[in-house]
């Protein structure tokens, strides 16, 4: 397999930075769930978790910059103590607020008001629902997963959220059970439409497909089952460079739970942080925009799952 880097130089196109738009925050990897998929390789036995000093400072510098999304996710990032507060204040300085929830987590124990904490704050909803089969979801999520996650879908639903008049936005989250690419975007979201419509009556606004990332969990998952190289390979040659203009690394910035910055949550969980001209880990605490703006893009293979086919990101399909 050719590496990534290489393809770009064959394909005369580089990853320059555009702005940031987007601060995407992991406040930890903490999580109700262990998805197979999951590449932070989040579960109910991790323990890491932002400190409420780095939490200020990532506050700070949403008040420097006019970034105007901020992009929390986890593990659950709910189940941090300080999630409310950065929610509110994030709000409170005219940010818009997005949340990557996994839908189970409005069910435990201390969650009960976390919809209505969620519809009061008109946060936006980026729900991971992998299929709408029961079985399908179960099997890549854990038993039971398919039933809560349909009774929180219908309390949202209650709350307004997933109707364009409210204004309160509700996305869905595909991910593919096995090694292949997902489907059309737009073709599978009139299949979820209709079918939680009609067996659920639950509606929503978007549905994101995301292709599997081989990292951490599921690079580990795909090698037990000899599938690694050949999902590698498929990739690979899939890759498509009319995606490289719409990479989200090249308007997004990515913050872990100690501070330290990356280009992406994937780079992060690669621990291929952003560094200055000394070779130093930047920090949310002591950084500048311009200072990013000045600094390259860090690509590997793993890149090839942005660029393959249509093409994935935290916002779902690049290219139509």
């Amino acid at each position: 397999m050719q590496p990534f880097a290489q393809r770009l130089d064959l394909n005369g196109r580089g990853l320059a930075r555009h702005s940031v738009e987007v601060l995407q925050v992991n406040l930890g990897a903490y999580c109700n769930q262990a998805c197979i998929h999951c590449h932070v390789e989040s579960g109910p036995t991790r323990r890491e978790m932002m400190s409420l000093e780095t939490v200020q400072a990532v506050l700070r510098f949403l008040e420097s910059t006019n970034i105007p999304t901020l992009d929390i996710t986890g593990g659950a990032p709910e189940w941090h103590p300080n999630f409310e507060f950065l929610v509110e204040s994030a709000v409170g300085s005219g940010c818009h607020v997005m949340d990557r929830c996994n839908l189970t987590v409005i069910f435990e124990p201390g969650k009960e008001s976390l919809a209505e904490f969620f519809q009061s704050q008109r946060v936006e909803l980026v729900c991971s629902l992998p299929c709408y089969s029961e079985e399908n979801v179960d099997k890549q999520r854990g038993k039971g997963t398919f039933d809560l996650s349909i009774r929180a879908l219908k309390i949202l639903n209650e709350l307004g959220y997933g109707y364009p008049a409210s204004g309160l936005v509700l996305n869905l989250v595909y991910n593919p059970v096995g090694p292949h690419l997902p489907p059309p975007q737009r073709k599978l979201e009139q299949d979820y439409k209709q079918i939680l419509n009609e067996q659920f009556g639950i509606v929503f606004n978007r549905l994101y497909c995301l292709t599997n990332m081989p990292i951490t969990r599921y690079a580990t998952h795909l090698k037990l089952r000899g599938e690694h190289d050949r999902y590698m390979e498929l990739l690979a040659e899939s890759f498509n460079p009319a995606t490289l203009d719409q990479v989200m690394c090249r308007s997004l910035l990515s913050v872990s739970w100690e501070g330290t910055i990356y280009d992406c949550d994937f780079n992060q969980m690669l621990a291929l942080p952003l560094r200055d001209p000394s070779g130093e880990k930047l920090h949310i605490s002591t950084i500048s925009l311009a200072q990013i703006e000045k600094l390259s893009i860090t690509v590997g293979d793993h890149c090839y799952a942005c660029t393959a086919g249509c093409g994935s990101s935290c916002g779902g399909v690049l290219v139509a």
